[in-house]
């Protein structure tokens, strides 16, 4: 069988500078690059190991409906240092749309807004 293995999440953003600032200034991404792709500006980012597409769209363009719904609901970032990395997204002022809790032995979650109606998962998994 084929072995396949991730390369990229492409986002749509209309204000994909801002977006860009967002996941580098928040999370930490590194800068990678942008082109134009069409008549549409694309940043390009690191998110700790993921490429990250950020594509312009035209203002108007419909959003993603608030979950639950059908599709990809939110992206999961691991995190070391949960508490220490929560009160840093809150002290720069992070969006929390679930506060942090640990659903069950060993594993603490937090839902974050990042922009253009996309959700952030952060979690910690102690080890083993």
């Amino acid at each position: 069988m084929a072995e396949f293995r991730s390369d990229h999440l492409h986002l749509r953003s209309t204000d994909p500078e801002g977006a860009a600032r967002f996941y580098t200034e928040m999370l930490g991404a590194k800068r990678t690059g942008e082109m134009m792709s069409g008549n549409a500006l694309r940043v390009t980012l690191n998110l700790g190991g993921l490429n990250v597409f950020l594509e312009e769209v035209p203002p108007g363009t419909p959003s993603t409906p608030k979950p639950p719904f059908l599709g990809v609901e939110h992206v999961g970032l691991a995190v070391t240092g949960f508490d220490a990395a929560v009160a840093e997204l809150k002290a720069k002022g992070v969006v929390f749309v679930k506060e942090p809790s640990s659903p069950r032995p060993g594993v603490k979650i937090a839902f974050i807004q990042a922009p253009d109606g996309v959700q952030i998962e952060i979690l910690e998994r102690a080890a083993e």
